[in-house]
């Protein structure tokens, strides 16, 4: 599993003016005394509300949008047209990065921020402000202020980044990177977690309403998925990076939502024909049999599809694939079912 980005719960978001004095000026990503108006670079996106996964792509209906700064991301348009989800990992212990530090100014563009949005701050930002001007701002040499950058809103989940550092200063040969700079698999990371996947294409046949016990109940896999891949890319005075992430489809599980069903879960395995990747479902051995009737309420089917993601350092989904690699995505389909009981008719 891949170390998430994490070690810190403390969040300037959380702070007050009275208890510490910095907190995240939403507008501008950067850093601020509290209600004080922050100055600097107006071009950083302001981040996503919400909770995680679902929402750190702004994008989400057009397959683009962007994460933190200047982090845009852009995804394949699914080859299926049913529904689409934010991809789910396999792994439940995996966690997308939650901040990481982008190149945000030239050592002019950063004393300006500097003195705009700390100028007349109390403590302790009176003092970050003082410790970056007898560093002059590294205003001469060659580099870049890279400062931290989010998700999304969700600040309650560790990011260990704290508001002494939350600017850091970068030369063009980085004799010691620090850890939580953007690399190509921190955007691997964010690409998979921004990542839109198609719902399995499945029909019951006979219909979810109209299932018997002891009928054989076929799950038709009803269309072609192709891979699905997503770009994280950061180009921004100078700086280029890049990661996509490719998405897979290898299997379809299936879950008759009871254990008086025969089977109860099989596998099918996803084979790429001409048009895509498709499950030859019909007269296969895991096909469902309900054993008992869903009486009054009915059973909780659940099909999904298993994804195997890889990335690679750049905007070509082709590209050779690298390490450490990503666990695998999932889909899901869910219906419930009503099973009844044959009626036999006696003359």
């Amino acid at each position: 599993m891949r170390a998430a980005v994490g070690a810190c719960r403390s969040h300037p978001a959380a702070y007050t003016a009275a208890a510490v004095g910095l907190v995240v000026a939403l507008g501008t990503g950067s850093p601020a005394y509290a209600d004080e108006t922050t100055g600097g670079d107006q071009s950083t996106t302001q981040p996503n509300t919400g909770s995680g996964q679902s929402d750190t792509d702004s994008g989400a209906e057009s397959g683009s949008g962007s994460i933190g700064a200047h982090i845009r991301i852009n995804q394949s348009t699914p080859a299926s047209s049913g529904s689409t989800a934010t991809a789910t990992s396999s792994d439940a212990n995996w966690k997308p990065p939650v901040c990481w530090y982008e190149p945000m100014y030239t050592p002019e563009e950063y004393e300006k921020f500097i003195k705009s949005a700390y100028g007349g701050a109390g403590e302790p930002a009176a003092s970050y402000a003082r410790k970056r001007d007898k560093e002059n701002y590294h205003k001469g040499d060659k580099g870049l202020w890279w400062q931290v950058q989010f998700r999304d809103l969700t600040y309650d989940e560790a990011c260990p980044v704290t508001p002494e550092n939350w600017e850091i200063w970068v030369p063009p040969a980085d004799p010691q990177p620090d850890p939580n700079k953007v690399t190509p698999e921190i955007l691997s990371d964010l690409a998979f977690n921004s990542t839109k996947l198609p719902a399995p294409p499945v029909e019951l046949q006979p219909r979810a309403d109209r299932l018997l016990v002891n009928l054989g109940t076929r799950v038709a896999f009803k269309g072609d998925l192709d891979r699905v891949w997503t770009t994280a890319s950061l180009d921004y005075k100078g700086v280029q990076l890049a990661a996509t992430t490719v998405a897979t489809p290898v299997a379809l599980k299936v879950d008759a939502g009871t254990a008086d069903a025969d089977p109860q879960s099989c596998i099918y395995d996803l084979v790429k024909g001409k048009d895509g990747y498709t499950a030859d479902s019909e007269g296969a051995g895991c096909n469902v049999t309900y054993l008992r009737a869903s009486g009054s309420g009915t059973y909780p089917f659940k099909a999904s599809i298993t994804w195997k993601v890889t990335w690679t350092d750049s905007a070509d989904p082709d590209g050779p694939p690298r390490e450490p690699g990503l666990p695998d995505g999932l889909s899901t389909f869910e219906q419930d079912v009503t099973v009844k009981e044959a009626q036999a008719v006696n003359r």
